[in-house]
């Protein structure tokens, strides 16, 4: 439904986006994760036809944004972060305005109305002016716009921002009700909301693709897992045993009591030794208190692929700099 190849904007000096590609295949809720700045926003733009790209492809449902937007755009129904809602039209009247601009025929107009309003759940505020209602229902409103002539596919831009934790859990029921028709995009820089209403993530940097995959996988891949052992024996030995472990590095230990004790060890990626490290404290007669794969959150997880990868490029730079020096 969504197909993006090398993507790039550049404003002026600055890069934006920079070649990223992905592709979000029918039916699915992709959450698209990255702090302020990292080109969530400019990328969904460029998708919605407002900004065109500076190099690189977007396709929707098969239509070029750039050679072919407005075929493009029909297929979108989009809720921009702050939605702009003209505040002395009730809702039902906004809506019905909406949808003659969307292009939807006039014998249709009001089921496709109703039809969005009971979507977005929004039919108690029909006849409110639209600035009159609350800032979560505002947020629904815009949604209902987004879906009144029915597109394919939503892409929403941080659907949640300046809600309330009740609002917030409203908007994610809908979203999650929505995914059995439509396909789904949204931006947000709340994991929580990500984690619960998406089958897969993106995560940018610095306008820069750095992770895409379900969540779960993308954890239970992660550089950052550890394994934690506490076993009846001296803090010592336990360390020795583990020290051969191929894929582990013992990072902490500590003794639990005179003979317990417990080891926290980093375990490489796409590696799980739970099995062998079993297998050699069975053999040497060492009864395990606890021996679990600790996988990280989704949390450390986005920190990890965007301040602990800037972390990782500034001290390459620096061994760089110290190299170069030294030569």
């Amino acid at each position: 439904m969504i197909r993006v190849r090398d993507l790039s904007k550049r404003f002026g000096p600055t890069v934006a986006v920079d070649q990223i590609s992905f592709d979000v295949t029918r039916g699915e809720v992709v959450g698209f994760l990255g702090p302020n700045g990292a080109g969530k926003t400019t990328t969904i733009r460029v998708l919605c036809g407002y900004h065109p790209a500076t190099s690189g492809t977007a396709t929707i449902a098969g239509h070029d944004v750039s050679t072919d937007s407005l075929a493009a755009r029909r297929q979108i129904g989009y809720l921009p972060e702050n939605v702009p809602i003209y505040p002395d039209l009730r809702v039902i009247e906004y809506l019905r305005y909406r949808a003659s601009l969307k292009g939807v025929p006039a014998r249709e107009r009001r089921a496709a109305v109703a039809r969005a309003m009971a979507k977005a759940g929004i039919e108690e505020v029909a006849r409110k002016l639209c600035g009159h209602v609350s800032r979560g229902y505002r947020q629904r409103v815009g949604l209902a716009d987004a879906l009144v002539a029915n597109p394919p596919i939503l892409i929403l831009d941080e659907p949640t921002s300046g809600l309330d934790p009740n609002q917030r859990r409203r908007i994610k029921q809908v979203v999650r009700d929505l995914a059995a028709e439509h396909t789904i995009l949204f931006s947000s820089h709340i994991l929580t909301e990500v984690e619960d209403v998406s089958t897969r993530i993106l995560v940018i940097h610095r306008g820069r693709l750095r992770a895409d995959g379900p969540p779960q996988d993308l954890v239970a891949h992660s550089a950052a897992r550890h394994l934690r052992v506490v076993a009846a024996c001296a803090v010592d030995r336990l360390a020795d045993l583990l020290a051969g472990v191929a894929g582990l590095t013992v990072a902490r230990r500590s003794p639990l009591a005179p003979a317990v004790g417990a080891v926290e060890a980093a375990v490489a990626a796409g590696s799980d030794p739970s099995a062998e490290v079993g297998e050699r404290l069975l053999r040497a007669g060492i009864a395990v208190h606890e021996l679990r794969l600790v996988l990280p959150t989704l949390e450390e997880y986005f920190h990890l692929m965007t301040e602990g990868s800037d972390r990782d490029e500034e001290r390459r730079l620096a061994d760089d700099a110290v190299a170069g020096g030294a030569a």
